[in-house]
């Protein structure tokens, strides 16, 4: 019988990674994602795979956030020779993800190392290396939603729009053992239905078994339309305090959604005078695959934006300006006033955002907006849970600006869109619920429990079920 293995997201919300084996005819890792929050370094090294990486078939992407895909390079390096599915459009921002997250990581090692060197200690061996990137890149089976797969005699593999991010997908994958039929569907991240650009979660009716995601279990999002007037009133504040905006943001998905509403901001002469500096490099990338990959976004949504121009956002938003360079970020330091400054990371966890609240989260004529979920153990969480100090580079700051969270912004399905998604199961099959803190799934399993009659399992890591 089919045996299920929860290495990851299990009671917590990143470094999703679950092992589907049987017998050992087969092993097939659904995502295989990174822990976010604390230093990478340590953090990278800590990271053990409790199984044998090179035994494995397959792996099946259900997205490109790295704590989704973010150990795929240490996996290769521990042996893993075997396919990567995922759908086409995450080829693409794996591609600009994987080398970004490498290159970051190779310039803390670096900087390590040269700490090591003049206390006369042993360096840090990297757990991976730009090779292991590439090899990661070339494992690669791009596949189109809806398309079926073969991957052994036992198996077949389709995947569905999770409307999450571009190239987000829903796993179903069936099962054929002992004349016995049995299906798995695996939610990956279920987008806010919500959401512009993105389509809606794709509704399946059949399974035996669900394994779904529960981050926002224990709550829904404010509506966009209450969010949008929320955020322009914010804006409005902040201008006339004469003071600036900064946005931690990820790179896929939440960039490039906030950039069309500001844009539509623009277009209805709501935006006051702000100039919008997308001060990330690997932002800017990502833009472009989005540019490229329209036809997999919502189409009622993006009418606007393709008339406005069909080839970029910035037409779409003539006062963004792009900041590739550190020159042009350090740049952005002299503005005084009336900046909206994006970048990353989205939990503050790295990245140029952290230069960006060194220099003004101690001013009060500014504000800093949250619009994604922060995850325990992060910058981003101290900050939304009140902290009133933080540290930056070993310095303290005193927390004055104002703080705002969004969550109408959120890439994830609020608990009722949850629900919805699940309900649309005929015979409602097993659930597993995964990939939210313990308080969330606690919440969405009592609400299951009420509504369907199931109860729902939320394991622990390490923790195997067989279905």
């Amino acid at each position: 019988m089919p045996k299920l293995t929860f290495y990851g997201a299990a009671q917590e919300v990143t470094g999703s990674c679950h092992l589907l084996e049987s017998k050992g005819e087969y092993g097939f890792l659904l995502d295989c994602g990174l822990h976010q929050g604390g230093d990478d370094i340590r953090r990278i090294r800590s990271e053990k795979f409790k199984f044998a990486p090179a035994k494995l078939d397959a792996v099946i992407l259900s997205h490109a956030h790295l704590d989704h895909s973010g150990l795929l390079p240490k996996l290769v390096r521990q042996g893993f020779a075997g396919a990567i599915f995922c759908a086409a459009a995450t080829v693409d921002l794996l591609a600009i993800l994987l080398r970004d997250a490498h290159g970051l990581y190779r310039r803390d090692l670096d900087q390590e190392n040269l700490r090591r060197a003049r206390r006369g200690q042993k360096p840090v061996e990297p757990s991976y290396d730009e090779r292991d990137v590439d090899r990661v890149l070339a494992l690669c089976v791009a596949t189109e939603y809806g398309q079926r797969l073969s991957l052994n005699k036992s198996v077949t593999l389709t995947f569905h729009d999770a409307g999450h991010i571009l190239g987000s997908a829903i796993v179903e994958l069936i099962v054929v053992e002992a004349g016995k039929t049995k299906t798995l569907v695996f939610s990956g991240d279920l987008g806010n239905s919500d959401s512009v650009l993105m389509r809606s979660p794709v509704s399946l009716a059949t399974a035996d078994l669900v394994l779904m995601e529960g981050t926002y279990g224990n709550r829904d999002h404010r509506s966009m339309a209450a969010t949008i007037e929320q955020f322009t009133q914010i804006l409005a504040e902040t201008w006339a305090r004469r003071g600036n905006v900064l946005i931690p943001s990820f790179a896929v998905g939440r960039t490039q959604e906030i950039l069309f509403y500001l844009g539509r901001l623009h277009r209805e002469g709501k935006l006051d005078n702000w100039r919008v500096y997308l001060d990330s490099p690997m932002a800017i990338a990502v833009t472009g695959v989005y540019n490229q990959w329209l036809a997999l976004l919502d189409q009622a949504d993006i009418r606007e934006l393709r008339e406005a121009d069909r080839e970029s956002f910035q037409r779409f938003l003539p006062s963004l300006i792009l900041s590739q360079s550190s020159e042009d970020s350090m740049a952005i330091n002299k503005v005084s006033s009336g900046a909206i400054i994006i970048a990353g990371s989205g939990m503050c966890t790295g990245g140029r955002i952290r230069h960006h609240l060194k220099h003004r989260v101690w001013q009060e004529r500014n504000t800093l907006i949250f619009i994604g979920y922060q995850a325990q153990g992060t910058l981003g969480r101290l900050i939304v849970d009140g902290a009133s100090r933080i540290k930056l580079y070993k310095d303290e700051y005193v927390v004055k600006a104002r703080v705002e969270t969004l969550g109408g912004f959120s890439a994830h399905a609020g608990q009722s869109q949850l629900m919805t998604w699940y309900k649309g199961f005929h015979q409602r099959p097993g659930l597993v619920l995964v990939h939210g803190e313990l308080e969330a799934l606690q919440a969405l399993a009592t609400r299951v429990a009420e509504e369907c009659a199931i109860d729902a399992l939320i394991p622990a890591t390490g923790e195997s079920i067989v279905w």
